[in-house]
Formats: C-alpha cells, sequence, structure tokens
C-alpha cells in the first residue's frame, strides 16, 4: 500500500473528528505538527504527503525522491514550491471552496462586531456594567446599522461572493474590485476599481489570493486616500496589508477599525502593532476552522488522493 504522510494535522482535526477517509487509501502516518528540521525525516518514506502549513521548498523535493503527490489542506499553496514540484514530477492538489460559507460567516461576524460591539458589552455586564445603569439601555460606543451602507469586495471568487449575498441580505449596497465582466456579476454587485472602492465605501473587505503583485497593496498611501472612518476586513491573507501603516492609521483616526482573521506573521510576536492598536478587531485564523469546513477539507484532500491514485488529477495547481 501507498505511505501518506500529512505533517501537520492538528490544525485539521485536533481530536474532534476521525481520519477514517485516508486510513481507507493507504498506510496513514499523522504528526500533529512537523519543524522545519523534522520534514526530510519524516517525510522521507512517503509517496503522498499532505501539509497545511508546513512549508515545502526545493531542497525537500531535490531530496524526497519517492514522493508522488503533495496534497496542500488548504485553499492558498504559497507553502509549496510548486514550481520545484513539477520539475520533479510531482503532482500538487489543493482544497478550494470547502470554507467559503465559513469565512464569509467570519467576515460578517467581524464586521458585526464594529457595529453592534455585542463581545464589549456581553463582558461589560459581566462586570456589573447594566447592573449599575440608571436607564433599562446604556451604551458608550456608536451602534451603527448597515442597512444602506457601501461594501466593497476586493477579489469576487467563491468567498467573495459569498460575502456579497450576506451583505445584501443586510440592506448593504454591494460593490466589487474584479476581473469578472459585468454579464457575469449578480445584477446586486456594481464593478468598480480598487482603488475607488477604499475612497467610495463605507466597508472594504478582501477576499482576493496573494501574489507578488499585490504583496502589501494596502499601505500608507492608499490608507491615506480612503474614506475617512473606512472598515476594513481581511479574511485573506495578512500580507496584502502593510501592518505597520494600518496600525498608524488605526492610530490617527483615518481607519474606523481593521477587522483581520489573518496577520503577516502567524502566530504574531508580542509586539506586533495590531495587537496593541486601536480599535483593531483580530482572531486568530480561525475562519475556516469550524468542524463542518474542516471534515469538508478532509473529504476534499481524501477526494484528491483517490482521484490521483485513479489517473484522474483534480484540483492541481501549478506555478
Amino acid at each position: 500500500m501507498l505511505n501518506i504522510t500529512f505533517l501537520d494535522g492538528y490544525t485539521v482535526n485536533p481530536g474532534d473528528t476521525t481520519w477514517d477517509a485516508f486510513e481507507r487509501l493507504g498506510n496513514f502516518t499523522v504528526y500533529d505538527r512537523t519543524t522545519p528540521d523534522e520534514v526530510l525525516a519524516r517525510a522521507a518514506h512517503a509517496d503522498i504527503l499532505i501539509v497545511n502549513k508546513t512549508r515545502l521548498t526545493a531542497d525537500h523535493f531535490d531530496a524526497l525522491t519517492r514522493l508522488r503527490l503533495v496534497c496542500v489542506a488548504a485553499t492558498g499553496y504559497d507553502s509549496v514550491d510548486v514550481a520545484a514540484a513539477a520539475a520533479h514530477g510531482v503532482t500538487v492538489c489543493n482544497a478550494a471552496g470547502y470554507s467559503t460559507e465559513s469565512v464569509a460567516q467570519m467576515t460578517l461576524a467581524l464586521l458585526l462586531e464594529t457595529t453592534n460591539h455585542v463581545g464589549q458589552y456581553a463582558e461589560a455586564n459581566r462586570q456589573g456594567y447594566w447592573s449599575r445603569s440608571k436607564d433599562f439601555c446604556c451604551w458608550t460606543t456608536p451602534l451603527t446599522c448597515l442597512a444602506g451602507k457601501r461594501l466593497g469586495i476586493v477579489g469576487l471568487g467563491h468567498i467573495g461572493l459569498a460575502v456579497a449575498r450576506l451583505a445584501q441580505a443586510f440592506g448593504m449596497e454591494v460593490f466589487a474590485a474584479t476581473s469578472k465582466s459585468p454579464d457575469q456579476l449578480p445584477p446586486f454587485v456594481t464593478p468598480l476599481p480598487q482603488d475607488k472602492l477604499f475612497t467610495h465605501c463605507h466597508v472594504v473587505s478582501l477576499h482576493c489570493p496573494l501574489t507578488p503583485q499585490n504583496a502589501g497593496f494596502v499601505d500608507a498611501g492608499l490608507l491615506h486616500r480612503c474614506r475617512p472612518g473606512l472598515v476594513l476586513i481581511n479574511t485573506a491573507r495578512g500580507r496584502l496589508v502593510d501592518d505597520e501603516a494600518v496600525a498608524s492609521a488605526l492610530r490617527d483616526g483615518r481607519l474606523g477599525a481593521y477587522c483581520a482573521d489573518v496577520l503577516s506573521e502567524e502566530p504574531p510576536r508580542p509586539c506586533h502593532p495590531l495587537l496593541s492598536a486601536p480599535r483593531a478587531y483580530l482572531t486568530p485564523h480561525i475562519a475556516w476552522a469550524t468542524l463542518e469546513a474542516r471534515e469538508r477539507l478532509m473529504q476534499v484532500v481524501s477526494a484528491n488522493i483517490a482521484a490521483f491514485l485513479a489517473g484522474k488529477p483534480q484540483n492541481v495547481v501549478s506555478a
């Protein structure tokens, strides 16, 4: 039987579901985490490797001569040197689409925290805030209605479209910077150039892949031109933004809020500028991690392996 090794399986399955789908396909070994120094030893006898965030470099592909397939247990595959894999005849597959609804849900949850402050008030009430009130209701921060507000989406793929539908349900006007032609867009989405989104919309949400061309495109210059009080949401990739510039824009009031499930370094160093910035709502890269999404992810990855073994590889990515 084939040897299948998952180098960093803990975040995909910390113990709340099973590995049955993989165990049926071959001799399956799973490690919770794998350091860079451990990759070669643990992968030496693998015909198929599964990775989530563990990096696979050209040096790894040079050494792992038995390897035939790499399955990335994620949508993004920038952790794998795809060109080096191809040079060694190794197929690389990703798992697009498994977390669409979960990431869209988190995007709206982050936005709603900026408008309704549920977490803030729930915690304050545990400390007696409401009990001390002279009135039946009390608030210290503005509450905002989303209906009629303008949402700009950068990247209108599966997740961007799901966010657009949720935003429409809240009565928001939806705009998008997208490569899709106008006739490919839902009737409630209006195309708009990317820079215009930042000046015209109340909220901008990032849903584009990270590329060498757009890394750090949300920089000090763009933030200086943005609509005052803009709420910026990033559930895509941390390195799409310049963290220092975003923290500075929050401190000087140019940005109304920054909502992010991703950062440029994960986990962040304790002194990361956004951890202490005002109105920064950060979650620890968990938008994708609902149980339902993780079970779909394992189904997609196991199906990728089965398709490869049947001579019909699917979800193949290239450099």
